[in-house]
């Protein structure tokens, strides 16, 4: 048997034909899957599992995650979709990143102000003429100003290696979370009670080369910084620490779960070291879903420092995927990207601290 099969791959080498490739005992053939391209590649699962559809949320939920520019809100019907879709699902309050300062700040916090109580908006940095000397006084006074006009947090700021401005500027004249300009800002938070949200580095298969062996689906690859003139991921990571450090009185949220979702023993030494830090899970769903008992004994354990967030638009289809990952045990969940989930049912104390008790004691919550 062993003599025909070394025949046959000597006869195949010798007539051109490549080399036949095993693979767990199961020699590859070519056939029309060869032409299907990853991106493209959506398997039908054959197993039968548990579907367990969650229309409202357990508790009342905050969603500390959420972009007006994402959902793109403009108009007052706009927001009412909006309300309406949180009435379906359970969401009794939403944090809205607005991304903007000045002028467009102020026409957002008019747009929402029907809506008191369901929605919070947060203002952005002024992050203009950064090498003027005043800068750190002007960004302070622009803080205040939103705040006067109804901001309570600020965020999402992000910085994925090329500086909060989200320019490409030479590195000596990029600011990153830990420059001193930033010091009065930050401080001045503290002052407020204005929790700040921060994104800071990315998925860590974004520094890693775009190829057959990267982790995430081409639909990601845009985000790719290998090869890139940007902070490394681990110098990002420092600078958080930096920050953390240096600014112990101000509240700080690190979005995506602080990016660190693939190493949750990782994390859980920051949140151990800094403890003005707290996570949320937005668009991170794909990271605790594939590591449910992980991710159930890191939500236990840090039940009082996360919060739940979406980052993910406003469709109520998406908020009830979320519900069932966190809610039930469904096994074998489909995907957003690739991955299939797995379901935490988290306990009724850690559920409820996620949904809702942390960002009732760690948000700002003062009336205007």
């Amino acid at each position: 048997m062993r003599t025909a099969l070394l025949l046959a791959i000597l006869t195949a080498v010798l007539s051109g034909q490549t080399t036949p490739v095993m693979k767990y005992g199961v020699r590859v053939q070519p056939g029309p899957m060869d032409t299907v391209l990853l991106k493209d590649y959506a398997p039908e699962s054959s197993v039968v599992v548990p579907v367990t559809r969650v229309d409202k949320a357990r508790f009342p939920v905050i969603d500390v995650h959420a972009h007006t520019s994402q959902s793109q809100v403009r108009t007052a019907a706009d927001v009412d979709a909006w309300v309406r879709t949180m009435d379906q699902v359970g969401v009794e309050t939403t944090i809205v990143f607005t991304g903007a300062t000045g002028p467009e700040f102020d026409r957002q916090a008019e747009l929402f102000s029907r809506y008191p109580k369901r929605f919070q908006l947060w203002c952005s940095l002024d992050t203009t003429d950064l090498e003027a000397s005043d800068y750190p006084q002007r960004a302070v006074r622009e803080l205040e100003r939103c705040y006067s006009k109804g901001a309570r947090g600020v965020g999402e700021i992000t910085d994925k290696g090329t500086g909060i401005q989200r320019a490409s500027l030479p590195r000596a004249k990029r600011m990153h979370f830990d420059d001193a300009r930033l010091a009065p800002v930050w401080e001045k938070c503290a002052e407020l009670k204005l929790p700040v949200n921060v994104h800071i580095a990315d998925h860590p298969s974004c520094w890693r080369p775009l190829g057959i062996h990267q982790e995430r689906t081409p639909d990601f690859q845009h985000f790719n910084q290998y090869g890139k003139d940007v902070l490394s991921y681990e110098e990002l990571l420092a600078t958080r620490g930096r920050l953390l450090a240096k600014h112990p009185r101000t509240t700080f949220i690190a979005c995506h779960f602080g990016n660190q979702g693939n190493d949750l023993t990782a994390l859980a030494a920051v949140l151990d070291r800094y403890p003005n830090l707290y996570v949320d899970v937005s668009a991170r769903d794909y990271e605790i879903g594939r590591t449910p008992r992980a991710a159930v004994k890191f939500l236990t354990r840090y039940a009082n420092r996360a919060l739940f967030g979406t980052d993910m638009e406003r469709d109520a289809a998406m908020y009830r995927d979320w519900w069932r990952l966190l809610e039930t045990p469904d096994e074998y969940i489909p995907g957003r990207i690739w991955w299939r989930y797995y379901g935490l049912e988290l306990p009724g104390p850690v559920l409820e601290s996620l949904y809702r008790g942390n960002a009732r004691r760690i948000l700002n919550w003062k009336p205007l």
